[in-house]
């Protein structure tokens, strides 16, 4: 079974990406299901019904959220129409799940979007709350899972690996809009701090430059905003699972000016 996962969407230059260049990679890889990031879709913050059709149109499976799933209010009702998932950590009373299982061509896959405690909302714990969920999921014969991991700080996402390796096939990381150099299959777990933003590569986090670097001169904030034009990028890591072990994998990062870079994961 092939899976792509698809870093923060941030915007339009995010969504034209995916919508260019997706139906290619799915063919030229043989990609079974699509996984993306939605919290930043529309116009870098939250997603609309208009955005999530759009994105699902282009050729996602499923898509999970972050600290953003809510800014736009009409998510509380998007929940039961698309394939969205929020953050397992969020209180059990909050609309959505936080973990889903797909059937895959006969083969289950369980997706399951998980937060951090660092800088981010008051939410359960991360850390007993995916334990007792993948504990759940052993109990019911489902070996292949996948954990996107939103989260700020670099040592929550690295605890998480080494808390769950052999148990889970793949923990990406996203949030930080910033790609790190350690895509790796430790203990045949796949692992990725994270992913990196698709939308805009010339800027601050696929935001305009102006409103950061105000804020960082002055102490004074304003309203982020996702550049009209830009130049653009699509991040995606595309893996292989056996038997819920990861046996190789890949990440794609594809420029609007054609370029392409590929690197291989390290296996430890």
């Amino acid at each position: 079974m092939k899976i792509a996962f698809i870093g923060d969407i941030v915007g339009r230059p995010g969504r034209v990406m995916v919508k260019e260049h997706l139906a290619h990679y799915k063919e030229e890889y043989k990609i079974d299901f699509v996984i993306a990031n939605y919290e930043n879709a529309s116009h870098g913050f939250g997603l609309t019904a208009k955005n999530a059709t759009e994105l699902f149109n282009a050729g996602v499976d499923v898509m999970t959220g972050g600290n953003h799933s809510w800014d736009k209010k009409e998510i509380l009702h998007l929940f039961d129409k698309f394939e969205l998932i929020r953050p397992l950590n969020y209180p059990d009373s909050a609309p959505g799940t936080g973990s889903k299982v797909y059937e895959i061509n006969g083969v289950k896959l369980a997706v399951i979007n998980l937060m951090g405690h660092y800088t981010m909302p008051l939410v359960d714990n991360p850390f007993t709350k995916i334990e007792a969920e993948v504990s759940a999921l052993e109990e019911q014969g489902i070996k292949n899972i996948f954990i996107d991991m939103h989260a700020e700080a670099t040592s929550e996402k690295r605890a998480l690996l080494f808390m769950l390796k052999d148990r889970v096939s793949g923990i990406v990381g996203t949030h930080t809009h910033v790609s790190t150099d350690d895509l790796q299959i430790y203990k045949d777990t796949l692992y990725l701090t994270d992913i990196g933003l698709t939308g805009c590569r010339d800027n601050v986090i696929g935001m305009d430059a102006k409103v950061p670097v105000q804020k960082f001169l002055t102490s004074i904030g304003g309203h982020f905003d996702v550049p009209k034009t830009c130049k653009k990028i699509l991040q995606m890591v595309v893996f292989e699972l056996d038997e819920g072990k990861c046996i190789n994998a890949l990440k794609i990062k594809r420029f609007d000016d054609g370029r392409e870079l590929i690197t291989q994961a390290w296996i430890d």
